[in-house]
């Protein structure tokens, strides 16, 4: 069982805390209730107190990351404004935390109501310009995946890769671009540096938000 300190020193927010650093730095598959419990020094009771299983705890971390999206944005500013503010929080949220794509893709809505919050600021400011409810919400589920995909890495990059690792599998993948035929693939190999990145740059991430941003208001009926 728990002890009586354990439980005075735990509380659901100390345990969120420390899953969701477990999970950045050892990714997704380690997060268990025993390892959660060994990286906190307490007994597996302890958290059992908290959360009765390891889904409502990961529903509990799935919470957490959409509470860190910013959706106090100022109402007025221009709606694809706002637009722009929220994709870059989401953004920002999902490059900080490697999982959090994974997770907020995934999870089930019920335990992670902060998620609400995020959809209804972006149906609102959709509507604002101009689309309909079907409209704003396929917007809305494109945004996310587009925000995923500027947030996350190379998906044959695993989490548990060194450093060392990481820069030899970049320097094969520019050495595949470089080697192609200069006369029939001259431009693949002008950019080999930047094909073979791993991680988008600050620079790409903020004009892919430029892009989406620009798309949606030119398609919005209210401009």
């Amino acid at each position: 069982m728990a002890t009586t300190e354990e439980r005075a020193r735990l509380s659901r927010e100390t345990v969120v805390d420390g899953a969701l650093a477990l999970v950045d730095e050892e990714g997704l598959d380690r997060l268990t209730i025993r390892r959660l419990a060994q990286r906190l020094g307490v007994t597996p009771m302890a958290l059992y107190w908290h959360f009765k299983n390891k889904e409502e705890l990961q529903g509990a971390l799935v919470n957490r990351l959409w509470s860190l999206v910013d959706t106090d944005v100022d109402p007025a500013t221009p709606w694809h404004a706002r637009l722009h503010v929220l994709m870059t929080s989401v953004v920002a949220v999902l490059r900080a935390h490697p999982s959090a794509a994974q997770l907020m893709m995934t999870a089930d809505l019920d335990a992670a109501p902060y998620c609400y919050d995020s959809m209804e600021a972006a149906l609102v400011l959709l509507a604002e310009g101009g689309f309909t409810p079907d409209q704003a919400a396929a917007i809305s589920r494109y945004g996310l995946r587009t925000a995923t995909m500027l947030a996350v890495r190379d998906p044959k990059m695993q989490p548990q890769m060194t450093a060392e690792e990481i820069a030899e599998a970049r320097r094969r993948k520019r050495v595949m671009f470089e080697t192609l035929s200069s006369d029939r693939y001259g431009h693949v190999i002008e950019a080999a540096p930047a094909l073979a990145a791993i991680d988008q740059s600050d620079a790409e991430v903020a004009l892919g938000i430029e892009l989406f941003v620009a798309g949606v208001r030119a398609l919005a009926p209210n401009g």
